[in-house]
């Protein structure tokens, strides 16, 4: 099956497109970029060099000319939130389907996205897509749509924990408070002053207080969870690292509910799923040791003084954030093993 990436010359289509490469059952065929069309794309990605990247070279990224070609199986699109939604305009129709890394299909209410994000480029097609978090999305997804959308690396570090104890009454809906910890390459690759290395080593701060774009992804599935309008205080931070999520969800336990229950509640939902470890209760997840990794460590302690549950929940931005995510995405799609080419 041959796979194509829109927009590679990213930090998430960096990790996308050496994902691929070295992927057992799928062949990277196309990768696209406007600003490096031509170039080798081991010449723009050099950690690539010495393997098939030295062969493949970057196209155009034009949607009407990645539209009439016939020899790929699934598009990967790495581009920005309005961007991508034009390249999908593009290529649904022609049957292909579209795995989509920016924010454009995971709101399905077109009033929220717009109230987040602005113009929608596509909303037609929003009754086509669906927003697609692995371990937790009902498998019907596979043969209903069209484009599936990517979770955010934020919020897969929130809706991971939670999705299972809403479900299950383990936790209340109400005073959520989510705080995490960005890397700086969440903020993607661009040259500006507050991402520069003298900016952000030894130094943290708060940021997008009140209304983070991710907000809208996290309270929407809550809510789909919950059955009922979830409210969640979201404060996200910038981190002095280059990659990683560390989050801090403080949630009232529903009432009868233990530490026991909640663990008994993670452990049922992730049977079997390769990529979410559940962390003895008094353990916190920790970046370093995911990084790299499309795996989410997650953990829980009770405060008997406060009522509430803490949780803790540990990724890495590029991969189960991002990049990882969206192959685990495509490999249950094409019917591939779900942990193919991933670790």
């Amino acid at each position: 099956m041959n796979v194509g990436v829109v927009g590679a010359s990213g930090y998430s289509g960096e990790v996308l497109v050496k994902l691929l490469l070295g992927h057992p059952q799928v062949k990277l065929t196309a990768v696209t970029s406007r600003q490096h069309a031509g170039k080798p794309v081991a010449a723009i990605i050099p950690a690539l060099r010495g393997t098939a990247a030295d062969s493949l070279k970057f196209s155009d990224s034009d949607p009407a000319a990645l539209a009439a070609r016939k020899d790929i199986d699934l598009w990967f699109l790495a581009l920005p939130h309005g961007a991508a939604a034009d390249f999908a305009k593009a290529l649904v129709p022609t049957g292909v389907k579209v795995v989509d890394l920016s924010a454009d299909f995971r709101i399905a209410d077109l009033a929220i996205f717009e109230k987040y994000y602005g113009h929608h480029h596509a909303p037609e097609l929003l009754p086509s897509a669906r927003f697609v978090l692995p371990e937790l999305t009902d498998a019907r997804w596979k043969t209903e749509i069209k484009v599936a959308a990517a979770p955010g690396c934020y919020p897969t570090s929130t809706l991971v924990p939670l999705i299972p104890l809403l479900k299950a009454g383990v936790v209340t809906r109400e005073h959520i408070v989510v705080n995490s910890f960005s890397g700086v390459s969440g903020a993607g690759k661009k040259a500006e002053e507050q991402y520069l290395f003298v900016e952000r080593a030894e130094s943290a701060k708060a940021y997008g207080l009140t209304k983070h774009r991710h907000l809208a992804e996290i309270e929407e599935q809550l809510s789909v969870a919950a059955g009922a309008k979830v409210v969640v205080q979201f404060n996200p931070h910038l981190a002095p690292m280059r990659r990683g999520i560390a989050t801090t969800i403080t949630v009232p336990a529903a009432k009868g509910a233990s530490i026991d229950s909640l663990y008994t509640t993670w452990r049922a939902a992730y049977a079997g799923r390769t990529f979410v470890s559940i962390l003895p209760t008094g353990e916190t997840p920790d970046t370093a040791y995911v990084t790299g990794t499309n795996r989410i460590d997650i953990a829980a302690v009770h405060d008997a003084r406060t009522g509430n549950f803490v949780i803790t929940s540990a990724l890495d931005n590029l991969v189960k954030g991002a990049s990882g995510q969206a192959v685990q995405i495509m490999n249950l799609w094409l019917g591939c093993a779900e942990a193919a080419g991933l670790t």
